[in-house]
């Protein structure tokens, strides 16, 4: 173990809404922009050990950042501007963060970079993607013609479809998955997907109608991506919870006790 204190994980969110989205009250100040972020994610965190902390995308030095962090945890949000990749906006685009996209994709490269674990979930995983040279399916109903849902109206404790693990990964070693029970119950509220796989990744789970659900880098320490909501099953799955818990312990910190 490197020490006591136990490991801080950075939450970034780039969902940000504006005054006509929020409500305000007459005693408060007037509305303004404002950061959302669900609470399942530093429960999640919490739960495993870490400490959470949210990452607004602000302008601040991202080696700044990072180097106050043990592990990072890049949350779902809004699309991503295919600017980024290369890509004219599809018809179908969904609502972008044009600021908070360079600053969210700095953050994760200088994580990367010095091998710091982490875990990235659903538009984070296809940031991650992005990251790595990749590109997306900008509106996967209309692009790729799948009759499988991907954007669930149920709550995000419930499961939408099974996704298939690659023996062997990470993610099977996490999740408990083999190859005679290959098999995974997600969430899902996505209508973008990774179409070209960024350089050094590994896709390691995809959806029956082909997919990719999952991606990791076998040679970094811990650099895992999920399309599905994980910290919105981690509490009733100790499949999804493992995803946590193996962020902290990649740490080599002690994890946080939790109070009784």
């Amino acid at each position: 173990m490197q020490g006591d204190r136990p490991p801080v994980v950075g939450i970034t969110t780039a969902e940000l809404f504006t005054p006509g989205q929020t409500m305000g009250t007459a005693e408060a100040e007037p509305t303004q922009r404002k950061l959302s972020l669900g609470m399942d994610y530093p429960n999640a965190v919490l739960a495993a050990g870490g400490v959470p902390v949210v990452l607004p995308p602000v302008a601040a030095p991202a080696p700044g950042v990072i180097e106050r962090l043990d592990a990072l945890v890049v949350s779902g949000g809004p699309d991503l501007d295919p600017a980024l990749y290369g890509a004219e906006p599809h018809p179908l685009l969904g609502p972008v963060e044009r600021e908070a996209d360079p600053r969210e994709l700095a953050l994760v490269r200088e994580a990367i970079d010095r091998g710091m674990p982490v875990l990235a979930i659903c538009r984070g995983m296809q940031l991650l993607n992005v990251v790595r040279g990749g590109t997306l399916w900008q509106d996967v109903p209309s692009e790729l013609g799948t009759e499988l849902v991907h954007r669930q109206v149920a709550p995000g404790w419930e499961v939408a479809h099974p996704v298939s693990v690659v023996p062997g990964s990470r993610l099977a070693e996490l999740t408990g998955t083999t190859a005679a029970s290959p098999e995974l119950s997600v969430n899902s509220f996505h209508h973008q997907a990774v179409r070209d796989l960024g350089t050094g990744l590994r896709i390691t789970a995809r959806a029956p109608d082909g997919v990719v659900e999952a991606l990791e880098d076998p040679d970094h320490p811990f650099l895992v991506g999920v399309q599905w909501h994980a910290e919105s099953l981690a509490s009733g799955s100790a499949a999804q919870g493992a995803l946590f818990r193996g962020l902290i312990a990649a740490t080599g910190r002690r994890p946080v006790a939790l109070a009784a």
